[in-house]
């Protein structure tokens, strides 16, 4: 079922040029448009959408009063907030008051197509944690009067996956891969030291694969899979860091899991609007920091 929208702005062509982005690119349906904000709490709260696009800055009150007033009223829409404005106390209190990202005036296609992309994983990804939070409540509700039930020692997989959903990550096929060599090198009595990539790669390939020719081919698939799971990671950060600077997501892990003149680069490239899908990573610097997060993390 495809995500609905609506959209906020005093600007009639501006939600005129957004529904077009929103509709023409697939990223879901708008369900309505608002020119104030009292006028788009009223469609709000009448539509409840999965998404609201909300200009900052309108004539009768404010975006983050708008949104403000639909949280009082138990709204659970996700909100992507519209501005020309650039002063980091306003930015601040915006994210104070639950938006999800950034969108910047004068409205550029490929950073909208951007921004919405990373909003509808993450809101895909948080309806998915909803669902397996409510099968464990009922399973624990199952369980009721039996023996209390001993908490589970957190895995490896368990430390991976919120690194990797907060860059973007979880749902490329490299991730598994990830997963996998953090497992082995937890394995390690020197978890630190990483082996030459080649050597870990084929270790991973054994998990899945049997022959030695199928070892080989899964090897260098395994390099792909890697290398494009990182330019998403890499591609998803600099879309941050392009809409706030400050995001805390942006400041943490792109100057620590990549080089950051590559992720300069990947910003540099998307403000220009010629977004190619390509970008340098570096995989060994991006696993040794995770390696050390996870020991840091698990406390091994």
């Amino acid at each position: 079922m495809p995500l609905s929208f609506c959209i906020v702005d005093d600007d009639r062509s501006a939600r005129r040029m957004l529904q077009h982005i929103i509709e023409d690119s697939g990223l879901g349906e708008v369900a309505g448009t608002a020119e104030s904000g009292q006028e788009g709490v009223r469609l709000i709260l009448e539509e409840s959408p999965d998404i609201v696009l909300m200009d900052l800055l309108m004539p009768d009150q404010d975006g983050i009063e708008t949104i403000r007033s639909l949280q009082a009223q138990g709204c659970k829409s996700k909100f992507v907030m519209i501005s020309q404005i650039e002063n980091q106390d306003m930015v601040g209190r915006a994210y104070e008051s639950g938006i999800e990202f950034f969108i910047r005036k004068p409205i550029n296609r490929i950073e909208v197509e951007t921004v919405l992309r990373r909003v509808n994983e993450r809101y895909a990804m948080s309806r998915y944690l909803d669902e397996i939070k409510s099968s464990l409540e009922k399973l624990e509700g199952l369980q009721f009067g039996g023996a209390p039930a001993i908490p589970a020692r957190r895995t490896v997989k368990d430390a991976v996956q919120p690194i990797l959903m907060n860059m973007g990550m979880i749902g490329e096929s490299g991730s598994r891969d990830i997963t996998a060599i953090m497992e082995i090198l937890m394995e390690q009595e020197d978890a630190g030291t990483l082996p030459p990539l080649k050597e870990l790669y084929e270790t991973v390939a054994a998990r899945y694969k049997e022959s030695a020719s199928d070892i080989a081919k899964e090897t260098k698939a395994i390099e792909q899979r890697l290398r494009r799971a990182l330019t998403t990671g890499l591609t998803h950060l600099a879309s941050i860091g392009l809409t706030d600077y400050s995001h805390p997501k942006f400041e943490y892990y792109a100057p620590l899991y990549f080089d950051f003149e590559d992720v300069r680069a990947k910003m540099k490239e998307m403000d220009q609007g010629r977004e190619s899908g390509k970008a340098k990573v570096n995989i060994r610097k991006f696993l040794q920091v995770m390696i050390l997060e996870l020991q840091e993390g698990l406390g091994r």
